[in-house]
């Protein structure tokens, strides 16, 4: 199955929320993360640099699945708050995707 990673900032005073409340995601939007074929999804942090990795057959079709699911939408409504633009993100860009240079199995 691919691996994906992009990158996404957070706001240097919403560290705190945005890791308190990645202690507590909810069970409905976990269910429906798994439902859409998303697996092996990690969140890495150094500073407000964030580094999102996870593992999807079809990364888009579960991300406009996902951009229809009324759980995800509230979710992403209140993190929303909590980001600020990733520096070279690219215009039409959903992600500042990653691309991968090593893997070691």
């Amino acid at each position: 199955m691919p691996r994906f990673a992009f990158q996404l900032r957070i706001k240097p005073d919403a560290i705190e929320e945005y890791e308190r409340e990645h202690q507590r995601v909810w069970p409905e939007l976990l269910a429906k993360l798994k439902q859409v074929g998303i697996s092996d999804y990690s969140i890495f942090r150094r500073g407000q640099e964030l580094v999102l990795s996870l593992r999807v057959d079809d990364f888009d079709k579960a991300w406009d699945e996902l951009d229809r699911d009324p759980v995800n939408l509230r979710w992403q409504q209140l993190m929303s708050r909590l980001f600020e633009p990733v520096p070279d993100l690219q215009p039409g860009e959903r992600f500042a995707m990653m691309k991968e240079v090593f893997r070691l199995e």
